[in-house]
């Protein structure tokens, strides 16, 4: 899309994108979140302060770590992680989770009106958000896991997957997760990935990390984690997490 045709001013650096009054950022993971925003000087500037809304999934040591360097620096950070696919977030129906100064989020408010359908006030600590999310993605990803594992216990035994995932839909599990997710298992659908199973795994592994930071047991967390990495390390990684359909299936023998 050439954004520049309809109206928008491109920029070449963060630095020029922190001149305006709000900043939003969405990146993949700690480590680019990091290499942006903590090991280069642009926090340190004085003579702007913007309220920075930080749309990226990180973890919640990350997390803490942004909130205090963006207060050191008089910047107003607002974590604000989202749940939806693209095609979601192409209908500007995402649900974002907000969490920061009030002030800050109220006066951002109207962003985030256009780019979701409901924004959930996750409190004034900004981790917060960032934990929800890591918790909401660990259930998205067990109801993947346990789709694929029906999927090929059906399979094996003759009844297609695709009409038990209608049957779900209709009773026990209405909504978009065992929907979406049961229709590409059913069809081994796995490209054009809306939710990465490289993504996934990070998501998986940083709730663990955030359990384990007090000791609290995650057990259905670990299998789901060894399940994505088995799947990365046959080259699955880069297709939808979905792609569990195929890992159970290997798993039982039947791919």
């Amino acid at each position: 899309m050439d954004l520049a045709s309809k109206g928008l001013s491109i920029v070449s650096t963060p630095a020029e994108a922190f001149a305006g009054d709000a900043v939003i950022s969405m990146l993949a993971d700690d480590a680019a979140v990091r290499a942006v925003f903590l090991e280069t000087a642009l926090l340190d500037r004085t003579s702007i302060s913007p309220i920075h809304i930080n749309m990226a999934t990180i973890s919640v040591g990350l997390a803490n770590e942004m909130a205090e360097r963006h207060k050191a620096g008089d910047i107003a950070y607002v974590a604000a992680p989202v749940m939806g696919r693209p095609d979601v977030a192409a209908s500007a129906k995402l649900t974002i989770i907000a969490a920061g100064p009030a002030d800050a989020i109220a006066h951002v408010q109207p962003l985030l009106d256009v780019l979701g359908a409901r924004t959930w006030n996750a409190g004034e600590t900004p981790s917060h958000a960032n934990l929800m999310k890591l918790a909401a993605n660990l259930l998205l990803a067990s109801a993947v896991e346990t789709l694929a594992e029906a999927a090929v216990l059906l399979s094996d035994y003759g009844v297609g997957p695709g009409g038990f995932i209608e049957l779900m839909e209709a009773s026990s599990f209405p909504g978009p997760v065992y929907g979406t997710y049961g229709r590409l298992i059913a069809e081994r659908h796995y490209e054009s990935a809306g939710f990465k199973a490289r993504l996934a795994l990070k998501d998986v592994r940083l709730a663990l990390a955030a359990a384990d930071a007090r000791s609290i047991p995650l057990p259905v967390a670990s299998t789901i984690r060894d399940s994505l990495l088995e799947a990365d390390a046959h080259g699955d990684g880069d297709r939808d997490c979905a792609v569990l359909g195929r890992t159970a299936a290997r798993r039982a023998g039947r791919e």
